[in-house]
C-alpha cells in the first residue's frame, strides 16, 4: 500500500470511529469540502502535510497520533 492510500485508509478510520463524513472532517478543519474530496480522491497521488495537519488539528488529534500506527511503520521505503 502507498503512503497516500495509507494517509486515506485513516482518514476514513477516524472519521467511520467518529461518526462523521468527509464533509464534516473538512466543516471541522477549516478546509472546503472539496480539497476533503480531493485528498481523498484515489487518482490523485500526493497528499499535503499542511492538509494533513488542518485534518488532525480538526479531529483533535497531534500528526504523531495520526502516523503512530502499524500501517505507517510498515510502509516500504519509497526510494528503491
Amino acid at each position: 500500500m502507498s503512503v497516500k492510500d495509507t494517509v486515506v485508509q485513516r482518514f476514513r478510520q477516524l472519521c467511520e470511529e467518529r461518526n462523521i463524513r468527509v464533509n464534516e472532517l473538512a466543516n471541522l478543519s477549516g478546509v472546503t469540502a472539496s480539497t476533503a474530496c480531493s485528498m481523498m480522491d484515489e487518482n490523485r497521488r500526493d497528499v499535503s502535510i499542511v492538509t494533513n495537519k488542518k485534518f488532525c488539528d480538526g479531529l483533535n488529534i497531534s500528526l504523531g497520533e495520526f502516523f503512530s500506527t502499524p500501517e505507517f511503520e510498515a510502509l516500504e521505503q519509497e526510494i528503491q
